[in-house]
């Protein structure tokens, strides 16, 4: 049997709108005022660098959604994609669990986000 899977542009979609969103509307935009909290939790960044490291990552965040949607090189944008995401998770955890909602769920939330990014890496080859 054979496993029907959507287009792989509509993978490579829906991978670059999560991107897309968390960088350009949350974060440059700064649709979403708990990231900033979030980040300026950390020590080494604090309320001084905070605003300045969460636009810089939303524009990073925005590039990797068009890498992404690209096509290009599948497995190394997966590959930072998946870096990326850890890095954040797990310092979201560390520094700022109390002011996540749901540090558990937003593991997992995103362990299901990386295996569609490596699943869209995987088609796009």
């Amino acid at each position: 049997m054979h496993a029907a899977f959507p287009p792989s542009g509509l993978i490579r979609l829906a991978v670059a709108s999560v991107w897309l969103y968390e960088g350009l509307w949350c974060k440059v935009l700064g649709r979403e005022p708990n990231q900033l909290r979030i980040v300026e939790s950390v020590p080494a960044l604090g309320p001084r660098l905070g605003t300045i490291f969460l636009k810089s990552l939303g524009v990073a965040e925005t590039g990797l959604a068009l890498w992404a949607l690209s096509g290009v090189q599948p497995v190394s944008c997966a590959a930072i994609q998946t870096v990326l995401l850890v890095l954040l998770n797990a310092n979201g955890v560390l520094w700022a669990r109390r002011l996540i909602h749901d540090p558990g769920g937003m593991v997992v939330k995103n362990f299901a986000f990386l295996v569609l990014v490596w699943v869209s890496a995987s088609l796009s080859r």
